[in-house]
């Protein structure tokens, strides 16, 4: 038994329940005692931290005194320790329980207090629920797990002190006791009969100077041994007098001793203690803590059926993730701990539950300036914001991973799972946030990071988990701290953690240290939200900086962050991040402990999106205008996705409606930004839109979006630039910095800038364009939206483009530039670009809206498009269809790992220049099923016709899982009525591979042989796989018995499946159902021996269309050896025999290769 930790437990819970001049009442005493000295006595009267004092307290105790010894001498000076150091249990007269409206402690006073109190134990056990008990290791209470034995003579010794006061003897009085027997026990005698007690058996110190003699107790009933159990029919309820004095109860006199406390098992149900030991004086004792049984519901004795007894529900698990369980609470009794869940036992009111509940929630106590910090934080992250600003959608949280981008780079990038593979976070963001931390190990510093596209809702999200907690919709965490990233990337500051907390987010609050101490100490309550943490590139390197744990002077951000992520400082803490899925810092979150995606509005939210942004801003007679205008422009539709764009698209729409002209929205993003800047740039100062765009540019090349007041060229362009909200001051930032109102605006501004600059010279103009990346000094693209919206500004035409935002007489360098990129252009091959850089080109030539460049784009696209583990978004998507629509000739496109939704995915199928398409099994089917449920047959039959899955590799189970639901799909719909004949992509299925391993293998296979025979143009069965797939001899005999329906295979590839002499014998057995068809069959690197080297031997000349064999790497020896070759000699149409094996001599090889030149050695 961990006696420290016992005693630390008593004094945490003395400690936090009594009055800070009761708590140095205990310090004089232990003095008194010697305990402490004089010195040290000082120095807990002066300690802060009410953990440490416990701790200090608690090693005294051990090393010098007895706990028991300093509480009682407590309790004699008239500060009696908390009840609910014992945590009784108490039940009114008339059998219900009440929930007693507390404070934010137990009842002061005694034992005696409590059991006459209308206090409820399980609103104590939710009070000590609460207590901080996180740092500590798992108390062990029971040296065996069903009974411990303590030490009967500090029992005793207790009882004895207690039994002398006279109001413990009237409170015990009280308790009920039967006063008959049952009529047909009478004659029953028991020699040894059982005694119950009820009501709260309760043991403590006293202040009592009297000594009398324990209460006799009295024989309850008898037994009669016919019955087989105990029965209890009457009790009568003795009233006791109130007393204020201080004292404890006591019943009975244990000898000296151990006693055995037997907890709860089949024999005995919860709430009820069997007290058993020689010398007692009676056979057992059962204190049943609760009501008091009915006739039917007295306990019988050890080992008997307990028939009509009360029972307890299952314990519910605590909320606190840092709750106590049941054997970590030595002084709490059973009902303490049991669920009041069960109405026929505890009947409580709505008020009373009520009040219970806030007590709950307002526990543990924290001192004044905590208490009045938490409120402050609440109060900042309360407000929502006005108008359109407070319009939040729920969003999707899709669960994401980081991979390598390629086999040769070391860098890492967003993964791209299947539409049907997504794993999207169950219960939205508190529950993900609660599940994540249920999963980490105790203080340890768990790293959250949420990756999105700019314009995604990132900021948005950060705001939302601020919210939630100060709605208290995240009670796992006490506080939140939520700081912009933008606010920290000021070169030369140095910082304290205390700045981190308090000084950086959106409005710096005022902290004691107090506030910080209490923080500090408990990390595993703290969620710290680091928003757009992209922008601490500059700090790239804080994963290798050092720090020291506590660092007692300022350091630098580097030294911070060094801190946090390598789990120094605030160790415990909950680290959550928002940032792009790209740049240097995304390597650095490949371990995080969970990654998530931001995935954007779905087309009905979009919809919704702009119905709600209007009822917001007043204009609900505008919300189907509104809705029909952003329906005529699909493009706009489908770049929608974007938060971002959606809200840009409702602003021009707003301003368009406003003016009662005939409205009609642009169809290029350009155009949409053209006419979000041009009445902006109209009213501005000469040349405002100009500067601003050069401070874009310049801003985005050193990859922020943060601008010093400094930095403004002039006093009036930064008060128009605020005015118009292209500018705004972020949250935290001070009143000197600003920043741009979205990241597409700089992007535009950027783009605006390269249009218009004469210091950009004409042959770099294309490098901005990141189509084809220079060897040297690339351009790293970090303004990602510059090549679309340049293409635009130079192309489109000068009257409703950029002289619309800068005026005519500021066009003129923009026409050379206009030369010189589409010369550029021209002379692309589309075919010889990557997937990603192809789909930037089509996007480019969309801008443009310039029929030469547009019409050489797509008429050089190749008819077989790969989009293999390339994104596809719904803009790309829709651009992309358009693309091939007007290319006038036949695709064939490869869909897969591109996680296009099923909208994107249905959209391309059904275009009739597309023959061909791959995708994933899961979303294809899901694609069906969808058509079909809609009734659209023309295009479900077209996407079953074009969809093709040759070659087909299956690398894990589920490839596996979902071919066998492909031809689930082929069987049902064979089976129908109203279609026929086989799907395509099974019926001409001619190369399947399967490489899932040795470990998925053998358990995958039998599902793999059970589809096999649906593929009836099969002709490569490729079983081999460089880590071996281990089908084993079972695994061919169940292929052998496919073979008859197999009547096109032409390669069986059976290498490396730990295939031995029965698999071979199996496999002969088969064979000859292929003879017509198979040219190829290879068992390299098996497990065969001289008996399957005969087996195969003997089906060799009935194989007669066979051309090749490979058996190299076997086990076979010269004699198997001797007889393939033998049968060789009958097969002369067989052309090769790989039959090298190093357990043949090679003399024995070479005189084989002699006599048939047909053996390879090779």
């Amino acid at each position: 038994m961990n006696n420290f930790q016992a005693i630390l437990t008593q004094v945490r819970i003395v400690l936090s329940s009594h009055q800070p001049s009761q708590v140095q009442a205990l310090l004089d005493h232990l003095l008194k005692e010697e305990l402490l000295s004089r010195e040290y006595h000082c120095t807990l009267l002066h300690e802060p931290d009410s953990e440490a004092l416990a701790r200090k307290i608690s090693l005294t105790l051990l090393e010098k005194g007895d706990l028991d010894l300093a509480l009682l001498g407590w309790a004699r000076s008239g500060l009696q320790p908390p009840a609910a150091e014992r945590g009784p249990s108490h039940s009114d007269h008339d059998g219900s329980s009440q929930c007693a409206t507390m404070e934010l402690g137990p009842p002061e006073g005694g034992y005696l207090e409590l059991l006459n109190s209308d206090a409820d134990p399980l609103c104590l056990y939710h009070i000590y629920d609460q207590m901080d008990l996180a740092g500590e290791e798992e108390i062990e209470l029971y040296s065996e797990p069903d009974t411990d034995t303590i030490n009967c003579d500090q029992f005793s010794r207790l009882l004895c002190d207690m039994e002398g006061d006279e109001e413990t003897r009237e409170a015990y009085a009280n308790i009920a006791f039967p006063e008959e027997l049952p009529a047909d026990l009478k004659h029953w005698k028991p020699a040894e009969p059982p005694t119950v007690v009820t009501g709260s058996f309760l043991v403590g110190p006293v202040s009592s100077s009297s000594t009398l003699p324990c209460l006799p107790l009295p024989a309850l009933f008898n037994q009669e041994p016919a019955s087989g159990r105990m029965r209890l029919e009457e009790t009568d309820q003795m009233p006791m007098p109130s007393s204020s004095s201080s004292s404890s109860l006591s019943c009975l006199n244990l000898p000296e001793g151990p006693v055995q406390f037997v907890p709860t098992v089949s024999t005995l149900p919860q709430g009820l203690w069997q007290i058993s030991g020689t010398g007692t004086g009676v056979s057992s004792i059962f204190i049943y803590h609760g009501e008091v049984p009915q006739a039917s519901q007295v306990p019988p004795p050890s080992g008997l059926t307990v028939h009509g007894l009360p029972t307890s529900p299952d314990r519910p698990g605590s909320t606190s993730p840092f709750a106590p369980s049941a054997t970590d609470l030595p002084s709490m009794p059973e009902p303490a701990l049991t669920s009041r869940a069960n109405a026929t036992e505890h009947k409580t009111s709505p008020t009373q539950c009520q009040a219970a509940g806030e007590v709950s929630n307002k526990l543990p106590k924290w001192p004044e300036p905590v208490e009045q910090f938490y409120h402050s934080l609440q109060d900042t992250y309360q407000a929502e914001p006005a108008g359109p600003d407070g319009i939040l959608m729920e969003v999707d949280l899709v669960q994401a991973r980081l991979e390598r981008s390629s086999s040769k780079s070391l860098e890492r990038e967003l993964a791209t799972p299947d539409w049907a593979e997504r794993q999207l976070a169950q219960g939205g963001l508190a529950e993900g946030l609660l599940a994540a931390k249920e999963r980490r190990r105790t203080r340890e510093t768990q790293v959250i990071a949420m990756l999105g596209k700019a314009g995604q809702g990132k900021s948005y999200w950060a705001g939302a988990v601020s919210r939630a907690w100060a709605c208290g919709r995240l009670p796992q965490y006490d506080f939140v701290f939520s700081v912009p990233c933008h606010c920290l990337n000021r070169p030369g500051d140095v910082y304290r953690l205390q700045d981190l907390l308090f000084s950086l987010g959106p409005r710096p609050l005022v902290a004691a240290d107090e506030v910080f101490s209490h923080i500090v100490k408990r990390p595993d309550r703290v969620l710290l939200i680091l928003d757009a943490f992209e922008e601490l590139e500059a700090q790239d390197g804080f994963l290798h900086s050092t720090c020291g744990p506590a660092p007692a002077e300022p350091c630098s951000l580097r030294g911070l962050l060094a801190g946090l992520f390598q789990k120094k400082l605030l160790r415990g803490c909950t680290l959550l991040l928002t940032a792009r899925p790209r740049g240097r810092l995304v390597q650095s979150l490949s371990k995080a402990d969970a990654l998530f995606e931001l995935s954007g509005f779905s087309m009905e939210q979009a919809q919704a999106y702009v119905m709600r942004y209007f009822e917001c801003s007043g204009m609900t007679e505008h919300q189907d205008r509104a809705l029909a205008l952003l329906r005529d422009r699909p493009f706009l539709l489908s770049h929608s996705h974007s938060p971002t764009l959606c809200r840009a698209v409702c602003q021009l729409s707003e301003a368009l409606l406003e003016l009662g002209e005939e409205a009609e929205l642009p169809s290029t993003l350009t155009g949409l930004y053209v006419g979000l800047l041009g009445r902006a740039a109209l009213s501005g100062p000469p040349g405002a839109l100009a500067e601003l765009a050069k401070l874009a540019w310049e801003l985005g090349r050193r990859h922020q979006s943060t601008i010093q007041e400094d930095q403004f060229p002039s006093a009036d362009v930064r008060t128009w630039a605020m005015a118009k909200g292209l500018v705004q001051h972020p949250p935290g930032a001070t009143e000197s910095e600003l920043a741009f109102s979205s990241f597409l605006l700089q992007c535009f501004l950027g783009a605006l800038w390269l249009t218009l600059s004469g210091e950009i010279k004409d042959k770099e103009l294309p490098q901005y364009l990141a189509l084809t990346p220079r060897k040297k000094r690339p351009y790293d693209n970090w303004l990602e939206g510059v090549p679309r919206f340049l293409t635009g500004l130079i192309f489109q035409p000068r009257a409703r483009c950029l002289g619309a935002l800068v005026g005519p007489s500021a066009t003129a360098l923009a026409d050379r530039k206009q030369k010189v990129l589409a010369r550029y252009l021209k002379r692309l091959q589309p075919g010889t670009l990557r997937a990603r850089q192809l789909l930037e080109l089509l996007h480019c030539a969309h801008e443009a809206e310039e029929a030469g460049i547009w019409q050489h784009v797509v008429q050089e696209l190749p008819a077989r498009l790969s989009f293999l583990g390339t994104r596809l978004t719904p803009p790309d998507a829709h651009v992309l269809g358009k693309a091939l629509e007007a290319a006038g000739q036949d695709f064939s496109l490869d869909l897969r790992s591109t996680g296009i939704d099923p909208s994107g995915l249905g959209s391309l199928v059904g275009l009739s220049c597309v023959t061909h398409f791959r995708a994933a099994l899961s979303d294809t089917v899901a694609l069906w099923e969808s058509l079909r449920q809609h009734g659209e047959t023309e295009l479900l039959q077209a996407a079953e016709e074009k969809f093709t899955i040759e070659p087909f590799k299956a690398k894990s189970l589920k490839d596996v899982e979902d071919l066998e639901k492909l031809v689930q799909t082929q069987r049902t719909r064979s089976s129908s009525e109203d279609t026929a004949g086989e799907l395509p992509a099974v019926r001409d299925l001619k190369k399947l591979e399967f490489a899932l391993g040795p470990i998925s293998g053998p358990q995958a296979f039998p599902k793999l042989v059970r589809i096999l025979t649906a593929f009836s143009s099969l002709q490569h069965l490729d079983l081999d796989a460089l880590s071996e797939n281990k089908i084993g001899d079972e695994g061919v005999s169940q292929l052998s018995a496919t073979f008859p329906q197999l009547k096109s295979l032409e390669t069986l590839n059976l290498s490396q499946n730990s295939i031995t002499d029965l698999g071979a014998y199996k496999l002969a057995e088969g064979l000859p159902s292929l003879a017509a068809s198979l040219l190829r069959l290879s068992l390299y690197n098996n497990c065969i021996c001289d008996m399957g080297a005969e087996s195969l031997a003997r089906v060799l000349p009935d194989m007669v269309s066979l051309r090749v064999m490979d058996v190299q790497y076997n086990k076979f020896t010269a004699a198997g050896a001797q007889q393939l070759a033998a049968s060789l000699r009958k097969c002369p149409h067989v052309e090769t025999l790989a039959m090298w094996t190093p357990t043949i001599p090679f003399s024995v090889q070479e005189h084989l290769q002699q006599q048939d030149s047909r053996i390879s050695l090779r």
